[in-house]
């Protein structure tokens, strides 16, 4: 079977659940990107610089006949490469490229992530996914919430699907030693994310514990915020932005933390999580999750039995959950257990992967 993975961006680091389904749907993969109708793909070419300096100029408006040249690059790869069954990485992508798949007559499965499904100038911009909601095979929501909202947008029940990202087999088999006094937090510097709000409740974390630690990891449009705050109010040697980090440093850090930190919120233009792939390594690892009632983080951590959670916005709540962990350390270690046990039972890659194969099978055998 040859599968059409289209997804905007490469390699984003953050994007590790798009670099799971390169790796593990049944089938050949054709990894598409370059923007929401994408014009590259990995190890070939779809449209050429020829093609696509007229492109620029034209800023892909016109069109020839009814595809405009985007379109027909890929209608012309698709059938170049036989693809089976196209797999697009974002509503977005989705609504995009039903025009494509109608021509060719190809089965459509839309994988929603997070943004997506929530920011409101996305949501406008594509009609609210009609198109997709039409056309495709499958729907895939990664949270509770998401499913509801997406139902609600109207997208039919029978094509809609619960199904949670799985962490890699690496994290469930970390054995933490809560060797230290530090929290980790990993994630885009981004305002669904709210990395100042750690800063804000971590500083009076430090005023009954020194030397307690926080490393914030990732980068994006608010690290210079972040960086900014940290100097304001002194606290260079409690708290690190460490940048960008591979999976491999992540594991290094939760293995001596006492638990992952993530104040997540919804942005003012609507913009908010799926499910955290990061909150379900956390888990996996065996480290309790402090966090907030967004989104699927509450799909995934129950109050008080594998972390702590707190509503939106609530930086005093954040800074006492922290406190609280570092008093009650041997409490953190059975919180992380239990979560290690709920991600094992019910949220590993393999059953993410095995529903996505299922979905794919069902979906080409209902084109044949």
């Amino acid at each position: 079977m040859n599968i059409a993975l289209l997804s905007p961006s490469q390699n984003s680091y953050s994007e590790t659940f798009i670099k799971a389904h390169k790796e593990f749907l049944d089938g050949k993969i054709f990894y598409y990107y370059g923007g929401e109708l994408p014009d590259k793909l990995e190890g070939g070419l779809v449209i050429n610089s020829r093609k696509k300096r007229v492109l620029d100029i034209l800023k892909g408006h016109y069109k020839l006949n009814e595809f405009s040249l985007p379109e027909q690059a890929l209608i012309t790869s698709f059938k170049k490469n036989k693809i089976d069954l196209v797999f697009a990485e974002y509503g977005g992508t989705g609504e995009k490229i039903v025009s494509v798949c109608k021509k060719l007559n190809l089965p459509l499965i839309v994988h929603f992530h997070g943004s997506d499904a929530s920011k409101y100038d996305i949501l406008e911009a594509n009609d609210n996914y009609s198109q997709v909601f039409d056309y495709a095979c499958f729907v895939i929501a990664v949270s509770q919430k998401m499913y509801n909202d997406i139902l609600a947008m109207g997208c039919p029940k029978e094509k809609l699907v619960y199904n949670v990202y799985g962490p890699r087999k690496e994290f469930q088999h970390l054995n933490p030693s809560f060797s230290k006094q530090q929290f980790i937090a990993i994630g885009r510097f981004v305002n669904k994310k709210a990395p100042y709000y750690l800063i804000l409740s971590f500083k009076d974390v430090i005023k009954e514990f020194p030397d307690a630690r926080l490393v914030i990891a990732g980068d994006g449009e608010l690290f210079n915020v972040c960086d900014n705050l940290i100097k304001y109010y002194g606290l260079e040697k409690n708290i690190e932005l460490s940048g960008v980090i591979s999976p491999e440093e992540y594991r290094e850090y939760l293995k001596a933390s006492l638990a992952f930190v993530q104040h997540s919120i919804t942005a003012i233009d609507g913009d908010a999580e799926g499910t955290p792939l990061s909150v379900l390594e956390a888990s996996a690892a065996g480290v309790p999750v402090l966090s907030t009632y967004h989104a699927g983080i509450p799909d995934i951590i129950q109050n008080e039995e594998n972390g702590l959670l707190v509503q939106e916005h609530d930086v005093e709540g954040m800074s006492n959950n922290m406190i609280w962990i570092l008093n009650n350390v041997e409490h953190a270690k059975k919180m992380g257990a239990n979560g290690k046990r709920i991600i094992q039972s019910n949220f590993t890659l393999k059953r993410h992967i095995e529903i996505l194969n299922s979905l794919i099978k069902k979906a080409v055998n209902g084109y044949k």
